[in-house]
């Protein structure tokens, strides 16, 4: 009996073939997944799980308390205090850092400016310059009683007594903000920069025969090319703003009286530290897997505005 070739059999025996050709590639992606799966994949289903327990992590102790963890978080103020701050976070940051950047950027485009790459260098510094090590240098500079900058203020009048920027309940947000803004406002431009490369040059050289000056080219060029990318950027620069708990940790612990305490740092006072008793492990993976959501839908509105982006540069680019 002669065994019969169907199409199916005929496409497995070539995906085989394809698997078996490239087979090396598939080795070393091993380690990749190996770790992936160790750090990140089994992190996460534990966090699910774990949010189901009454569990301290440090007892073998543990209680299915099924959504009870969940209802709690309903009621808690200090988790909608500091749910409320991230998100006040990244409304306040994120346009002024698009803002300074999209400015810096533009400048630094200039191939008229000889030091360009110097100072896209010296912006982009802050960024590689690990946060913890930022925040504890911050709290020297900002310090209420020999800071340089409290020492220029009361040095040149501006104020009559120091301030305590991070002790102080009414400044301790907006100063740990100010610190992040500088810190990763050089990213920002990068991407700014990438896109400003998409600007054909014979658009400008164009506009100028014309007679048109820096604001007309910014306005009626530049800007209408930069829009789809805009959205991107956006996206990007607030999903990257709600993940700062190293810089705030390192400059305020979330205090004066939670005052600057982002979801970041209240998940791991929950989890680690405890609010006077034992830390709940539990309570705070609830916490995590309700910001997770929050920032998964920060996340799938990216993919939307990237495609929705991706067919305006098409458009664009089928009118040129």
């Amino acid at each position: 009996m002669t065994a019969v070739s169907t199409p199916g059999t005929r496409h497995n025996r070539g995906l085989w073939a394809q698997v078996l050709k490239h087979r090396w590639c598939y080795v070393f992606m091993v380690p990749t997944l190996v770790l992936s799966a160790l750090f990140t994949f089994y992190p996460i289903f534990m966090s699910w799980y774990f949010s189901f327990l009454e569990w301290s992590g440090y007892t073998s102790e543990r209680t299915w308390v099924g959504l009870d963890n969940y209802a709690r978080l309903i009621h808690d103020a200090a988790f909608w205090g500091a749910f409320g701050r991230s998100f006040l976070f990244v409304l306040v940051a994120v346009p002024i850092k698009l803002a300074l950047s999209l400015l810096l950027a533009i400048l630094l485009n200039n191939e008229s400016m000889k030091l360009s790459p110097v100072f896209r260098t010296m912006f982009f510094l802050p960024v590689v310059t690990t946060a913890a090590i930022v925040g504890i240098i911050m709290t020297f500079v900002l310090d209420p009683f020999n800071g340089p900058v409290n020492e220029v203020l009361t040095g040149t009048g501006l104020v009559d007594q120091a301030i305590d920027f991070r002790g102080d309940k009414d400044t301790a947000l907006w100063t740990v903000m100010g610190v992040e803004i500088w810190k990763n406002m050089g990213i920002t431009m990068v991407y700014w920069l990438a896109a400003l490369q998409t600007v054909p040059a014979t658009y400008y050289e164009a506009a100028r025969i014309d007679g048109a000056g820096r604001w007309h080219l910014l306005r009626h060029i530049t800007v209408p090319i930069l829009a789809p990318f805009a959205a991107i950027i956006t996206l990007l620069t607030a999903n990257q703003t709600l993940h700062v708990f190293a810089i705030v940790q390192a400059m305020t612990q979330g205090g004066p009286a939670r005052a600057s305490e982002v979801m970041e740092v209240y998940i791991y006072r929950e989890a680690f530290v405890g609010d006077g008793g034992l830390p709940e492990l539990g309570y705070a993976s609830a916490a995590g897997v309700f910001f997770g959501l929050a920032v998964m839908v920060v996340a799938l509105l990216q993919i939307w505005v990237a495609k929705k982006a991706q067919s305006m540069r098409a458009a664009m680019g089928s009118e040129r």
